[in-house]
């Protein structure tokens, strides 16, 4: 069974327990509802597709709770563009695909979300994997009982639901590619091209 979890320092604080030991937690963003695992627990991302039901096929974002907050790997804040652009849209709608460094070296994407429960719970986890509380192919979920009747039968893998109230849906995040010079927009989103083009050099538009 879902536990429903107050949106206190009391309700993070239970989430928080529950994805340290491996959990899956649904928690509101400034978009839509999202479900999660703690970065420190990898293996749980498995679990996450099983629950939306879709195959295992690309990596997921990472929430984070701002730029300090970003593993050491990222770049070893090498690059000044991270810098920058958390600077000027963290917390906030903007995606950053940074190269990872160290064995096996690859990329992952970080997010800082506008959103205090969402903030709070991974101050008190850590960062997050976290994707859509939905079940694949089928509408987002913008409300804890949109998420509790959108898992309700498979409520065994989501150990908890954090209701923050209603959130506002919208457009996804703009995601930018730091792996590359310049940097390259893979999705549009609130983030305008023009406003990142005054931080930073973008590849033009194909």
């Amino acid at each position: 069974m879902t536990d429903r979890l107050p949106a206190s320092d009391e309700g993070l604080q239970q989430a928080a327990a529950i994805l340290r030991d491996g959990g899956l937690v649904a928690f509101p963003t400034d978009t839509v509802y999202g479900v999660g695992c703690a970065a420190s627990h990898p293996d749980s991302v498995e679990a996450i597709f099983a629950l939306k039901r879709r195959p295992v096929d690309r990596l997921i974002p990472m929430l984070v709770s701002g730029a300090e907050a970003l593993p050491s790997a990222a770049n070893d804040g090498a690059d000044p563009r991270i810098v920058a652009l958390t600077r000027a849209f963290w917390p906030g709608a903007l995606t950053l695909v940074v190269p990872l460094r160290g064995p096996g070296a690859r990329s992952q994407a970080f997010r800082a979300p506008d959103h205090p429960v969402a903030l709070g719970l991974i101050r008190a986890a850590g960062p997050l994997y976290v994707t859509s509380a939905n079940v694949s192919d089928e509408p987002e979920t913008l409300d804890a009982d949109d998420v509790l009747i959108a898992f309700a039968t498979q409520a065994d893998g989501l150990a908890a639901v954090i209701d923050g109230g209603r959130v506002p849906g919208g457009r996804a995040s703009t995601v930018l590619d730091l792996t590359v010079t310049p940097a390259r927009v893979l999705r549009d989103g609130p983030i305008g091209r023009d406003a990142m083009a005054a931080i930073v050099d973008l590849q033009p538009v194909d």
